[in-house]
């Protein structure tokens, strides 16, 4: 049996880190790690969806996976996530994260091309050989990258002895049961959309990796606690407020991401806001970001 505790738990998807020019700052993107070590996260997920990876050069996630290490190493669980839309930058950002001693690699499947299943394994084991000593993460997200991931691909990943499972952003949870239920505790499932939390924990959902827990990492901790404590009204109240917040971010005009920051800004972490094309906030939006902090600030008073 491997052992899998270091992904249990609640882990945050870190945030892209600015400076007042746009471009990636190392310091803050130190203070933000710590900031979120201090809050008792079990890990950190780097250069995801949440991370603006996809606005980024292979140069910039480097520097961001960089410094995260810095902070981070030997402390909590930190999962890179390298893929490109090429196989070749791909496996550079592997082998650059098993370098830096990450516990985990992911990848998304290739976006733009609808490609069959068989090209999509080659990808991802190809990036897998260049971290051989890394675990490797399947990051199903259909919404975004287009391409689903169906039972037979996945039994055909989990051949390759580094894959240890799925961070699942499908909204059926559905799905988390289905992989799970394959090898079990053998491997790893995690809950990607924070709207079903805690539906998917209950589901089989080893922990969470979700891009609203850095805004709010009291709550999603506190939920992740009550769920372990088989306290399942608690779990599910504190979820109700999770989703009233979520839905009232997402009422601004600017991305979620811009809204977000905004929010930390106001607590004293300042990490910038987010790179175009992503949209930022407005200043029609600030009352309602105010609204919101306070909903997070009554949210986590509640708890006590």
């Amino acid at each position: 049996m491997r052992n899998l505790e270091k992904y249990k738990g609640i882990i945050p998807a870190f945030y892209a880190c600015y400076d007042e020019e746009g471009k990636v700052s190392p310091e803050r993107t130190q203070m933000f790690t710590q900031y979120l070590i201090d809050k008792g996260v079990k890990g950190l997920y780097v250069c995801g969806s949440s991370g603006e990876c996809i606005y980024q050069s292979k140069e910039e996630r480097k520097v961001t996976l960089e410094n995260v290490m810095k902070v981070a190493k030997g402390k909590i669980t930190v999962i890179a996530h390298v893929a490109c839309n090429n196989t070749s930058d791909s496996e550079e950002l592997a082998a650059h994260a098993e370098s830096l001693g990450v516990d985990a690699i992911a990848s998304i499947p290739p976006i733009y091309f609808h490609l069959p299943d068989h090209a999509i394994a080659e990808y991802w084991n190809d990036i897998s050989k260049a971290a051989p000593n890394t675990d490797f993460i399947i990051y199903n997200i259909p919404q975004l990258a287009g391409v689903s991931l169906g039972m037979n691909l996945y039994k055909e990943m989990l051949k390759n002895p580094r894959v240890i499972g799925v961070k699942n952003s499908s909204m059926p949870v559905q799905d988390i049961q289905m992989f799970k239920d394959v090898l079990g505790d053998n491997s790893v499932v995690f809950n990607g959309p924070d709207e079903q939390f805690v539906a998917g924990r209950i589901m089989g959902a080893d922990g969470g990796i979700g891009g609203t827990y850095a805004v709010m990492p009291e709550l999603f901790l506190a939920a992740d606690k009550a769920l372990n404590e088989g306290n399942f009204n608690k779990a599910k109240e504190i979820q109700y407020k999770i989703d009233r917040i979520i839905y009232a971010m997402c009422a601004c005009h600017g991305n979620l991401y811009g809204v977000m920051k905004e929010i930390l800004r106001g607590r004293g972490v300042d990490i910038g806001g987010v790179r175009k094309p992503l949209a930022s906030i407005t200043e029609e939006d600030k009352k309602q970001i105010g609204i919101c902090s306070k909903m997070i600030d009554e949210a986590i008073e509640s708890l006590n």
